[in-house]
Protein backbone atom coordinates (compact mmCIF):
# COMPACT_ATOMS: atom_id res chain seq x y z
CA UNK A 1 0.00 0.00 0.00
CA UNK A 2 1.64 3.55 -1.11
CA UNK A 3 1.17 6.01 2.09
CA UNK A 4 1.88 9.76 1.05
CA UNK A 5 2.56 11.31 4.37
CA UNK A 6 2.43 15.01 4.38
CA UNK A 7 3.69 16.62 7.52
CA UNK A 8 2.30 20.18 7.95
CA UNK A 9 5.83 21.56 9.29
CA UNK A 10 8.50 22.86 7.47
CA UNK A 11 10.73 23.25 10.66
CA UNK A 12 14.20 21.39 10.03
CA UNK A 13 13.63 20.55 14.05
CA UNK A 14 9.87 19.35 13.29
CA UNK A 15 8.89 16.83 16.08
CA UNK A 16 5.91 15.87 13.85
CA UNK A 17 9.00 15.11 11.55
CA UNK A 18 10.46 12.84 14.56
CA UNK A 19 7.82 11.26 15.11
CA UNK A 20 7.31 10.17 11.80
CA UNK A 21 10.52 8.80 11.45
CA UNK A 22 9.72 6.76 14.93
CA UNK A 23 6.87 5.86 14.50
CA UNK A 24 6.91 4.10 10.07
CA UNK A 25 8.74 1.22 11.49
CA UNK A 26 5.80 0.35 13.42
CA UNK A 27 3.24 0.49 10.26
CA UNK A 28 2.27 -3.28 8.34
CA UNK A 29 5.36 -4.47 6.40
CA UNK A 30 3.12 -3.66 3.25
CA UNK A 31 2.98 -0.04 4.03
CA UNK A 32 5.15 2.02 1.62
CA UNK A 33 5.57 5.10 2.62
CA UNK A 34 6.39 8.44 0.78
CA UNK A 35 6.69 12.09 1.74
CA UNK A 36 6.47 15.25 -0.19
CA UNK A 37 8.31 18.49 1.17
CA UNK A 38 5.41 21.36 1.36
CA UNK A 39 7.61 24.43 1.53
CA UNK A 40 7.90 23.71 -2.72
CA UNK A 41 4.74 25.14 -2.95
CA UNK A 42 4.30 28.39 -3.36
CA UNK A 43 1.03 30.51 -2.10
CA UNK A 44 -2.24 29.79 -3.75
CA UNK A 45 -3.45 31.71 -6.43
CA UNK A 46 -6.99 31.35 -8.26
CA UNK A 47 -4.41 33.22 -11.14
CA UNK A 48 -1.86 30.26 -11.36
CA UNK A 49 -4.69 27.22 -10.89
CA UNK A 50 -4.99 26.56 -14.23
CA UNK A 51 -1.54 26.38 -15.64
CA UNK A 52 -0.30 25.45 -12.13
CA UNK A 53 3.77 25.69 -11.01
CA UNK A 54 5.82 22.57 -11.63
CA UNK A 55 6.19 21.79 -7.81
CA UNK A 56 1.83 21.84 -7.42
CA UNK A 57 1.85 19.37 -10.50
CA UNK A 58 4.18 17.33 -8.86
CA UNK A 59 2.34 16.85 -5.44
CA UNK A 60 -0.54 16.30 -7.32
CA UNK A 61 0.88 13.33 -9.08
CA UNK A 62 2.31 11.91 -6.09
CA UNK A 63 -1.33 11.80 -4.03
CA UNK A 64 -2.80 10.47 -7.47
CA UNK A 65 0.08 7.54 -7.30
CA UNK A 66 -0.95 7.01 -3.38
CA UNK A 67 -3.36 4.20 -1.82
CA UNK A 68 -3.92 6.65 1.27
CA UNK A 69 -3.09 9.60 2.68
CA UNK A 70 -1.55 10.25 6.31
CA UNK A 71 -1.31 13.73 7.51
CA UNK A 72 1.01 14.52 10.66
CA UNK A 73 0.16 17.80 11.49
CA UNK A 74 1.30 20.53 14.65
CA UNK A 75 -1.28 23.08 16.04
CA UNK A 76 0.01 26.97 15.40
CA UNK A 77 -2.50 28.47 17.75
CA UNK A 78 -4.94 26.22 17.78
CA UNK A 79 -4.74 25.46 14.17
CA UNK A 80 -3.54 23.60 11.31
CA UNK A 81 -0.55 25.19 9.76
CA UNK A 82 -0.63 28.14 7.01
CA UNK A 83 1.46 26.20 4.95
CA UNK A 84 -0.37 22.82 5.03
CA UNK A 85 -3.30 24.58 4.48
CA UNK A 86 -1.95 26.23 1.39
CA UNK A 87 -1.14 22.47 -0.14
CA UNK A 88 -4.30 21.09 0.89
CA UNK A 89 -5.91 23.98 -1.30
CA UNK A 90 -3.76 23.59 -4.14
CA UNK A 91 -4.48 19.78 -4.70
CA UNK A 92 -8.30 20.50 -4.18
CA UNK A 93 -8.19 22.67 -7.03
CA UNK A 94 -9.64 23.12 -9.91
CA UNK A 95 -13.10 23.05 -8.65
CA UNK A 96 -14.55 19.50 -9.23
CA UNK A 97 -11.18 17.82 -10.33
CA UNK A 98 -9.48 17.97 -6.52
CA UNK A 99 -6.82 15.23 -6.24
CA UNK A 100 -7.81 14.45 -2.69
CA UNK A 101 -11.38 13.27 -4.10
CA UNK A 102 -11.92 9.60 -2.45
CA UNK A 103 -8.71 8.98 -0.58
CA UNK A 104 -8.49 7.41 2.19
CA UNK A 105 -6.92 9.52 5.18
CA UNK A 106 -5.75 9.37 8.57
CA UNK A 107 -4.75 12.11 10.78
CA UNK A 108 -1.99 12.47 13.38
CA UNK A 109 -0.25 15.74 15.67
CA UNK A 110 1.93 16.03 18.26
CA UNK A 111 2.43 19.18 20.55
CA UNK A 112 5.19 19.28 23.66
CA UNK A 113 1.87 20.62 25.70
CA UNK A 114 -0.52 17.87 27.08
CA UNK A 115 -3.35 18.27 24.25
CA UNK A 116 -0.81 16.83 21.22
CA UNK A 117 -2.75 19.26 18.49
CA UNK A 118 -6.36 18.30 19.29
CA UNK A 119 -7.72 21.53 17.75
CA UNK A 120 -5.42 21.20 14.72
CA UNK A 121 -6.17 17.72 14.06
CA UNK A 122 -10.14 18.30 14.27
CA UNK A 123 -10.09 21.03 11.95
CA UNK A 124 -7.95 19.32 9.25
CA UNK A 125 -10.38 16.10 9.65
CA UNK A 126 -13.31 18.58 9.38
CA UNK A 127 -11.73 20.18 6.16
CA UNK A 128 -10.51 17.00 5.12
CA UNK A 129 -14.18 15.20 5.15
CA UNK A 130 -14.83 18.76 3.14
CA UNK A 131 -12.86 17.80 0.36
CA UNK A 132 -14.42 14.04 -0.25
CA UNK A 133 -11.88 12.31 1.49
CA UNK A 134 -12.40 9.15 2.99
CA UNK A 135 -11.10 10.10 6.83
CA UNK A 136 -10.68 7.70 9.66
CA UNK A 137 -11.73 9.59 12.74
CA UNK A 138 -11.51 6.87 15.08
CA UNK A 139 -8.76 5.77 16.58
CA UNK A 140 -7.19 9.17 17.04
CA UNK A 141 -3.53 10.31 18.66
CA UNK A 142 -3.18 13.41 20.36
CA UNK A 143 1.05 12.86 21.21
CA UNK A 144 2.04 14.48 23.81
CA UNK A 145 5.53 14.24 22.29
CA UNK A 146 7.87 15.93 25.74
CA UNK A 147 6.08 13.04 27.69
CA UNK A 148 6.00 10.18 25.90
CA UNK A 149 9.93 10.68 23.61
CA UNK A 150 12.64 10.78 25.63
CA UNK A 151 16.49 11.16 24.10
CA UNK A 152 14.98 10.57 20.55
CA UNK A 153 13.18 7.02 21.75
CA UNK A 154 9.12 6.26 22.01
CA UNK A 155 8.48 5.41 24.72
CA UNK A 156 7.13 1.37 24.73
CA UNK A 157 3.56 1.82 25.61
CA UNK A 158 3.02 4.74 22.75
CA UNK A 159 4.94 2.32 20.37
CA UNK A 160 2.20 0.05 20.64
CA UNK A 161 -0.86 2.51 20.38
CA UNK A 162 1.17 3.38 17.72
CA UNK A 163 0.84 -0.33 15.80
CA UNK A 164 -2.69 -0.26 16.40
CA UNK A 165 -3.27 2.53 14.57
CA UNK A 166 -1.50 1.66 11.80
CA UNK A 167 -3.52 -1.63 11.68
CA UNK A 168 -6.83 0.52 11.96
CA UNK A 169 -5.60 2.49 9.14
CA UNK A 170 -5.13 -0.28 6.92
CA UNK A 171 -8.50 -1.57 7.70
CA UNK A 172 -9.89 1.94 6.75
CA UNK A 173 -7.68 1.70 3.63
CA UNK A 174 -8.92 -1.65 2.34
CA UNK A 175 -12.64 -0.80 3.43
CA UNK A 176 -12.56 2.57 1.26
CA UNK A 177 -10.57 1.22 -1.85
Amino acid sequence: MKILTVIGSISKNSINKNLFELIKPLAPSDFEFSTFDISQIPYFSQDSEVNPPEAVVNFRKQIAGSDAVLFITPEYNRFIPGVLKNAIDWASRPYGKGAWVGKPAAVLGASPGPIGAFGAQMQLKELLSFLNMKVMWQPEICFNYSAYVKDGVLEESSGKYFAKYFNSFKEHIEKNK
